[in-house]
């Protein structure tokens, strides 16, 4: 088992230099993926501030984002209130579907039966279109009930969770299984020492996109019914009363709730990956 961990501290120690060989330190990288996003998104709000102001471009087809701070400041609480509806349904999709994704990951890893009956079953459910099943959710458990949306948010959050997982669990090195076998290692000292940490790194990778998934699927099938709340309705609503910079203010709070999802399991994945002592897969 030291043998294992020690080669794979060996890996991870080699990063630092490989990085530094393309040209730039790890540290500059990663201001560059923090700044790099802001100066395009600054640059992108002056540009779109610019074609409203000076080219003149109408109201309807797209308005300035001055009008629509205008309207995120005057309907913060109904935007607040929309938003915590929707976090709450993506929520409980991305942890519903995350959890039978790994437990059904788990199974096909272990039998390829299940494997084989579950090809079939996961390929269906990544082309399901939420707009025919939303509608259909939504009166099967009524109008007031949040279950319909909740469950096409699981339905999204499953599939990459599933890949993601599965294929982790299937990339422990033989090498390290015999060596393993050779220090008489149990089934469970096995999965602990060598799978567990091969997968985990694919599971988080799954998990941070299924996350911007849930908050997308949970926001569309506000569009189809169920009951009255959420970023979808209430973008639906305003658009249909010509209200487009109030539309757009939803929209603005959707963009917010998908990056706190997505920066929420980033986090999550580093400080994840941070605690497993062999550094993640070999």
């Amino acid at each position: 088992m030291t043998t294992v961990r020690q080669a794979r501290r060996t890996e991870r120690s080699a990063r630092p230099a490989a990085a530094a060989a393309r040209g730039g330190s790890p540290a500059a990288e990663r201001r560059l993926r923090v700044i790099a996003p802001i100066v395009v998104g600054l640059v992108g709000l002056a540009l779109w501030q610019f074609l409203v102001s000076v080219v003149g471009v109408s109201d309807y087809l797209l308005p300035s984002p001055a009008a629509i701070l205008e309207q995120l400041v005057e309907f913060s609480s109904a935007i607040l209130q929309a938003t915590l509806i929707t976090g709450a349904n993506a929520l409980v999709g991305l942890v519903v579907g995350t959890v039978l994704a790994v437990l059904l990951a788990a199974l096909a890893a272990r039998w390829h039966a299940i494997d084989g009956m579950s090809a079939p079953i996961v390929a269906s459910l990544a082309v399901v279109p939420i707009v025919a099943l939303a509608p259909v959710l939504n009166s099967m458990f009524g109008a007031d009930s949040q279950f319909g949306r909740q469950a096409i948010a699981a339905l999204a959050a499953f599939v990459p969770v599933f890949l993601n997982t599965l294929r982790g669990l299937r990339q422990t090195r033989p090498v390290h299984r015999d060596l393993m076998r050779v220090y008489a290692a149990t089934g469970a000292q096995a999965f602990r020492v060598v799978t567990l940490p091969t997968a985990v790194p694919y599971l988080m990778t799954g998990i941070r996109i299924a996350s911007s998934l849930a908050v997308i699927s949970a926001l569309v099938a506000e569009y189809f019914g169920g009951p009255r709340g959420g970023l979808g309705t209430f973008i639906a609503t305003s658009a249909a009363t010509s209200a487009y910079a109030r539309a757009w203010a939803y929209v603005a709070a959707a963009i917010a709730l998908g990056l706190v999802f997505y920066l929420a399991t980033a986090l999550l994945e580093w400080l994840v990956l941070r605690r497993i002592p062999s550094g993640g897969a070999g």
